[in-house]
């Protein structure tokens, strides 16, 4: 049995079609902001400040792994109603949320850890949906494109650890733009009228980011937003992207010569 905590976009839906393809049990935790997942009978949905309903949910399902997918909106501290545990547990994520939102998913995985619950990588079922080294695309970044790429990851490597910042566009060695809390997505849009070229997007976790629950994510839905930003190419890490639509994605991209590379 596995229990999922499931927020909002595509990724955890992928999820919930590898775990029915293998026909593996599950039920869900539905942390998204519409309760997506409440047709599943399988769902249940219970806020965050509960913490002793969810414990008690996932000893009663006798489930000792679980995992984080999908973007999950931090929450609204002073609006949550609390049970006993909530209310034990929650100077702990206030504390943590100072910090940056996956700080908070770093604190909600070390209190399931005290109560013996394992938190798992997220693409444990779909492992596919990962890139392995190389470049997928007819075009490749050239030997400046390469020396740009080194400095834009030693820039978002420096950025805080415990942020949302997942990605950055790069020019010539000069940061164009850092993502902000409202996405890459958000980001490549107001770039659409930037005129710089030989602009590269490094989308990629950062050294102390926790991997089991917070893998950045690409997608066809990208690769369209980096045409319009007149985005020369795309990075990702070996292993630790999610990378959706793949086969559409590359397409694409080859179609509008945008290099995507796996590092």
């Amino acid at each position: 049995m596995i229990g999922l905590f499931l927020g909002e976009k595509k990724l955890p839906l992928e999820i919930l079609k590898s775990l029915k393809k293998k026909k593996l049990n599950y039920f869900i935790i539905d942390l998204s902001k519409n309760n997506k997942f409440k047709y599943d009978k399988n769902c249940f949905s219970i806020n965050i400040g509960k913490f002793g309903k969810i414990l008690e949910l996932i000893k009663s399902k006798k489930c000792s792994k679980v995992l984080f997918a999908g973007n999950i909106v931090k929450p609204r501290i002073p609006k949550l109603k609390l049970d006993l545990k909530g209310i034990y547990y929650m100077p702990r994520i206030v504390k943590a949320s100072k910090l940056g939102d996956a700080a908070i998913l770093k604190e909600l995985i070390k209190i399931l850890s005290e109560n013996k619950i394992k938190v798992i990588k997220l693409n444990t079922y779909n492992p596919e949906l990962t890139l392995i080294k190389g470049c997928y695309t007819k075009s490749k970044p050239s030997f400046t494109d390469k020396l740009i790429i080194k400095k834009g990851i030693q820039k978002l490597n420096k950025s805080n650890a415990f942020n949302h910042v997942q990605a950055l566009v790069i020019n010539n060695e000069k940061v164009v733009s850092f993502e902000k809390r409202k996405g890459t997505k958000d980001m490549l849009k107001k770039l659409k009228n930037n005129k710089l070229k030989n602009k590269i997007l490094l989308k990629l976790p950062k050294t102390k980011q926790d991997l089991r629950v917070d893998l950045p994510t690409i997608g066809l839905d990208t690769l369209k937003d980096c045409k319009k930003a007149k985005i020369n190419g795309i990075v990702v890490k070996s292993g630790q992207n999610i990378f959706l639509d793949k086969l559409e994605a590359i397409k694409f991209a080859n179609k509008n010569n945008i290099f995507v590379v796996a590092k």
